[in-house]
Parts: C-alpha cells; structure tokens; sequence
C-alpha cells in the first residue's frame, strides 16, 4: 500500500457463531486489527448469527472470549445480525422498488429439475430467471401457499474488477454468477415476526459494512467467488465497496487445508493448552506477511510495522514445532509473577494448591528456561505442593546404598541449616566430604526422591523452593 488511506479507515471482523474462533478468523482479525491500529481508525466486532439453527450462545461467548485472550479489542460492537432484521428487510424493500432485486417463487422442486435439465443439456447449473422481471416479460401468478425468496438482480454482462490488497487485479465475468438469494422466509420460531425474511451471507454483510461505514475488509480467500456479487449489491446500492484483501489459507502440516478434522482448534484450546497470548499473535502474524527477518515482535511493533503490505498471496502452513519454539521465546521474556499466577490456575485445575504467590515466581524464573508453555511450567511447579512418584528404574538406578547413607546425613543437616540456596549447597559438599562421595553419585538420587526427576536446574536452588518440611519428608524415604 502506497501511503495512507484517503478516508478515516473503519475495519471489521464478523464471525460466525456456529462454532469456535478457529485459527484463520483469528489471523484475520489481527490483520484487521492492526491495520486499523495502524492508521488511527477503528476495528468492528459483528457476529453474524443468521444461521439460526447452528448458532449458538456458546460459540458466541467463545469467539469474544477468544478476542480478549488475544488482546485484539475492538471499538465497536458487538453487533449482532439477528437484532437488524428490520434493516435488511428495509433495504430489501428498496431494492425491489428499485427493480435491483425481486420476488421468486420457485420451489425446492422446480429448482432441482432446472439443472437437471441444464445438466442434460450440457448446460452450467444456474438460475434461469424465470421470475426476474424485465420490460414486456408476463410473469405467471404467484402460486398459493409458496413463501417467495427475495433474489438479487445481477447485472447480466459486463466484468467485476477490484484490485485486492493481497492478490492484486482480479476480474470475473458477470456472466459467471447468477441472481443469488438475498432473503429467505424466516424458520419457524427465528423471529417475533413471521413476515420477516432472514438475509443470505451476501446481501448481509453488504448492509452491514455499508452500515458500519467499513472502508477495508481482511478475509480468507475462500470469499474471493462471493466478493462479484457484493460488489455488484453495494453498486446497486449507490455505495462504494470497500477495499477487500482475500488472505490464503493456512495448510496444516499434512499439506491439507487446516480443519476441525485435521488438526485445527480453537483459539481458546491453545491458551488452556498454556501458550501466551503474545506468542499467538506473534506466530499468526507471520502465517502470511512478513517485516524483513523479524522472527518475534510485540503487538506494538506490529501496530507500528503494519500498514497493509507484504502479504503472502501462497498458503502458508501450520508448523506446531515453531509455534512452540516462539511461545517458548516469549515465555522466557515474559514478567515471572504474571507466570506465576498463569501457573496457579493450571495447579488449581489439577487440584493443587499453589500456596505462595512469591514462591510460585521464583520457580517460574527458575524454571522457565526449560518450558515451552505454561503447561510444561506447571508440571515443574506442581513438585513443590504435589507428591512425587519416582519411576520404579530411577530409584534403582541411583538409590543405591552409598546414596542412601549420604541422604540420611544429609537429611540431618538439611534440619539445621538456614533455608536458603549457598546454604543448603554447604551442607551439600559437607555430606560429600563426610562420606568420601561424587556430586553425580549424591544428587540424581537426591532429586529423584524430593522432585521425582532426574534431571532439574541447579539442586540447591530447587530444594530452596521447597517447604523445609517437605524436603525432610522426602528424604526420609532414604
């Protein structure tokens, strides 16, 4: 993009409650937020709830839940499709006085034998118009007891051409698309008043963004096929379209497309499964643009950086060993008491109790450089306030009687000392002196009966993490 936008720019992200913010919306959001961060303007929420039989309250509190988690707040909405059926039924009723959009009264059945007879013919599968008006065409009457559709009347020749903020030029032939439905009779029991219709995904989201004032709209490319035909309503509408740029998909690691059924969750799952919300951002981002080399970068610096360009037009894939490696990144910068708290909500689902806030953040710093999520940070944490089971083979491999004898005497210093790291390492290279032992022969079996682990940073200043109580308990095991 060359220079700033001519008018204030107003963007949007408009799930759909059916389901789970999935991964790609979520990309796309961002892409919408920051560029309106970017330029000083304003980032919309909308919920388009029109497919009232999958939507549900649920998924809504998700997809917003979602939202917050990853900081992408919104200055606006949320709005909600179902509470403007007024509004679309209003601008229906415009259009058909404006002969750009009509009534239909073909049934499901008259439909199906339509293109099965086009099919016979060789023909494409499309609407014939056997309803659209047009000087000296008689339609017939409209057959009792059928609830019209309301269709849109496409121009029948001519190009659609946008220039998309991602791919470039892209034309398709008016000829190419039919009059799609812009408004269905509503399902038994989906509004107060039967009379309403419910609006199509196309003609919905014209309203909206022509409501909502959107000058750019980021979206997944499977929208490009639906774009000629908003355009075409916003023209019919007297409007200007917004600038659309249709982002690629995102490919799992398999080469297919990512799915619920092939590796995609939501966005929700990943923060319970303990990745930062930085890390998320961080990682989407770069799933299709790019700044230079930039491998990790704040929201801030992508506020700053991102101004609509370099934007992948390849599918980008889905790499859980890099998400990994960048939540691991931002985990080690990240401030230990927000940790802390972080992995006292994962100690308390796991029924533990995490005791002390100021402990919990000296094992967070402690052990972080070791974790790649919150997750993994939890399961070093929860030692401290958890029994431990040592593995039957670790307890034979370096409990041995050497080992035993040098525990119990250490055990014995342990409950003198004053309960800090230097020392507890004392009375550590007491016990070996004592007892004519190696480190290696003292302390995997010290950390296999306190931590139930053989391997953990610096012991002296893991066992200062303990409870004195707690350590002696263990060791008298020994």
């Amino acid at each position: 993009m060359s220079g700033p936008p001519a008018s204030p720019v107003r963007t949007r992200i408009a799930p759909s409650p059916t389901g789970f913010l999935h991964l790609g919306t979520a990309r796309t959001a961002l892409y919408s937020w920051a560029f309106a961060r970017h330029h000083g303007g304003q980032f919309i929420l909308r919920i388009e709830d029109t497919d009232v039989a999958r939507s549900t309250a649920e998924a809504t509190g998700q997809i917003i839940e979602a939202m917050r988690w990853l900081g992408l707040d919104w200055d606006e909405g949320p709005f909600f499709q179902m509470q403007r059926l007024a509004r679309y039924h209003e601008v229906v009723e415009q259009m058909i006085g404006a002969g750009t959009a009509y009534r239909c009264w073909c049934t499901p059945e008259e439909l199906d034998a339509m293109r099965e007879a086009q099919r016979a013919r060789g023909e494409k599968t499309r609407y014939d118009g056997r309803w659209r008006p047009a000087p000296g065409k008689v339609l017939p009457e409209p057959p009792a007891g059928v609830q019209p559709v309301v269709r849109f009347a496409n121009p029948p020749s001519g190009v659609v051409r946008w220039d998309d903020l991602v791919k470039g030029p892209i034309a398709i032939d008016n000829e190419e698309i039919d009059d799609l439905i812009i408004l269905r009779p509503a399902p038994e029991g989906a509004t107060a008043d039967g009379a309403f219709g419910v609006p199509t995904y196309n003609f919905a989201v014209v309203v909206d963004d022509l409501d909502m004032r959107i000058t750019h709209v980021y979206r997944g490319d499977e929208h490009i096929n639906n774009t000629p035909w908003q355009i075409n309503i916003f023209r019919a509408l007297g409007a200007q379209p917004p600038q659309y740029g249709h982002c690629p998909i995102i490919l799992g690691d398999d080469g297919l497309k990512l799915s619920k059924r092939r590796g995609a969750v939501s966005v929700t799952a990943y923060r319970d499964l303990g990745y930062l919300p930085e890390a998320m951002l961080n990682y989407l981002a770069r799933l299709g643009w790019s700044h230079g080399d930039e491998e990790l970068f704040s929201r801030e610096q992508m506020v700053h950086w991102f101004d609509g360009s370099h934007l992948a037009r390849s599918p980008a894939q889905w790499d859980p060993a890099k998400l990994a490696w960048v939540n691991a990144q931002w985990l080690r910068r990240a401030d230990d008491a927000r940790l802390a708290a972080l992995v006292g909500d994962q100690l308390a689902g796991r029924g533990v109790v995490a005791g002390d806030g100021t402990v919990l953040a000296r094992a967070c710093a402690l052990f972080k450089d070791r974790c790649t999520t919150v997750v993994e940070l939890a399961d070093w944490a929860a030692m401290l306030r958890a029994e431990v089971q040592p593995r039957p083979e670790d307890l034979a491999t370096h409990l041995t009687e050497a080992a035993r004898a040098g525990l119990r005497d250490l055990r014995e210093r342990l409950a003198a000392v004053e309960w800090t790291a230097p020392a507890i390492a004392a009375a550590m290279q007491q016990t070996l002196a004592a007892h004519r032992l190696r480190m290696p022969q003292l302390a995997p079996a010290l950390r296999v009966l306190v931590c139930g682990r053989t391997q953990t940073p610096s012991i002296d200043a893991v066992l200062a993490l303990f409870d004195r109580d707690t350590v002696l308990g263990r060791l008298a095991a020994a």
